[in-house]
């Protein structure tokens, strides 16, 4: 429609069944660049057990650092790799599939704590709030501001990551093909969406004080 296209980067990553799948939706130009450069020159999955894990290790040691010279980078990229083997060689498929999702999301989001801190003491304090373990336990006056402040945030977030937005885009176009009326409707949401979102990203921007662009630090 506005005579751009790009490559897909991200493939609702978060309705992944695995590690690997997360992985396979994540990033993909980042993987894929791992994958091409690295992983396979080295050998890939092509070789014997100890290579294997020689190739993996090295990957995610270089996609940790690749993130920035930090021990949690490093840290965050190791945990994958321990993740990775013990899907390859311990769990495979014994994790029955309606926990699959689950156990996905959950190493996920340690992942992105790991990720965000950068010294042990503050990931030490968030993860055992995580788990309740805070004076508060699981929730309390704090982190209920918090969550109602950005409750529009995150019902937004639960839509564009997953294929509800897709789903509603789908039937408005097939019901499009048989109602003129459905039609026109279809054609001015496909006009305004992109223009709509990019005006509430500014909002959103100006509405906060401090807004870092992620890789600026890396």
């Amino acid at each position: 429609l506005y005579a751009f296209h790009y490559l897909e980067n991200f493939n609702y990553p978060y309705l992944a069944t695995s590690i690997q799948d997360f992985w396979r939706r994540w990033h993909i130009s980042l993987s894929t660049f791992f994958r091409d450069y690295v992983y396979i020159p080295l050998g890939g999955s092509r070789c014997d057990k100890s290579v294997y894990i020689r190739n993996l290790a090295v990957v995610w040691f270089l996609t940790g650092l690749w993130h920035g010279a930090s021990w949690n980078y490093i840290l965050w990229g190791m945990y994958y790799f321990a993740f990775l083997l013990l899907e390859k060689f311990v769990i495979q498929n014994r994790i029955p599939p309606i926990l699959n999702r689950i156990y996905t999301l959950l190493v996920v989001m340690i992942g992105w704590t790991i990720f965000k801190f950068e010294t042990l003491s503050e990931l030490f304090t968030v993860l055992f709030g995580m788990l309740g373990f805070a004076k508060g336990g699981f929730t309390g006056l704090q982190v209920n501001t918090v969550f109602m402040g950005n409750i529009y945030l995150l019902i937004f977030s639960i839509i564009a990551c997953t294929r509800i937005g897709t789903g509603l885009h789908s039937i408005l176009y097939n019901l499009g093909r048989r109602n003129r009326v459905f039609f026109m409707i279809y054609n001015i949401s496909e006009a305004i969406t992109i223009p709509l979102l990019l005006m509430l990203s500014f909002i959103a921007l100006i509405g906060n004080s401090y807004n870092p662009f992620l890789y600026f630090q890396f």
